[in-house]
């Protein structure tokens, strides 16, 4: 059987006497949970159980369809305002003109500047692999040009024929 996660409203509520809270905020005080639940058909509202773990349990006289819509409203906004950091790749060659290195650094910072995590990757073909400090020397310099945003969370490293740097924002 699936169990409810929800708080008890009206009929599921079985204890005898709960803490009350009319739909004006004001405290009744306690009262016989029948009692509360005649309350709530006056009004055209329901009793909802919003603290359980007090002895009486404090119920409120609500409209339990209104507080489900603002609940779930207010999840949907705060989802909606979260920016989940992604790990955004940035390839480079050992032969990078200084023009195109320009470009990606660019675009890294865009990327920092989003709240993203930037991976350099310097991919090496052939002989390229005889001059890995070309790969180093690209590395310092995409460091040092975005270091006033980011900095080095994991400093270059090969991995076959790739070096990889990791960069995050500051």
């Amino acid at each position: 059987m699936p169990r409810d996660t929800g708080p008890r409203v009206n009929e599921r509520i079985t204890i005898r006497q709960v803490r009350l809270i009319d739909h004006e905020q004001n405290n009744i005080g306690v009262v016989d949970t029948d009692e509360a639940r005649r309350m709530a058909a006056e009004v055209d509202m329901d009793l909802v159980e919003v603290n359980s773990k007090t002895r009486p349990p404090v119920c409120r006289i609500m409209d339990f369809g209104r507080y489900k819509y603002e609940q779930s409203k207010k999840a949907h906004e705060s989802k909606a305002k979260q920016h989940r950091s992604k790990l955004k790749t940035v390839r480079l060659r050992p032969k990078t003109d200084p023009h195109m290195l320009e470009i990606r650094v660019n675009k890294a910072r865009e990327f920092l500047e989003r709240g993203d995590k930037v991976q350099l990757m310097i991919l090496f073909r052939g002989r390229e692999m005889a001059h890995q400090e070309l790969g180093y020397n690209h590395c310092k310099e995409v460091a040092k040009r975005l270091e006033d945003i980011a900095k080095v969370e994991q400093a270059p490293r090969m991995e076959g024929r790739r070096m990889h740097m990791l960069l995050a924002k500051k």
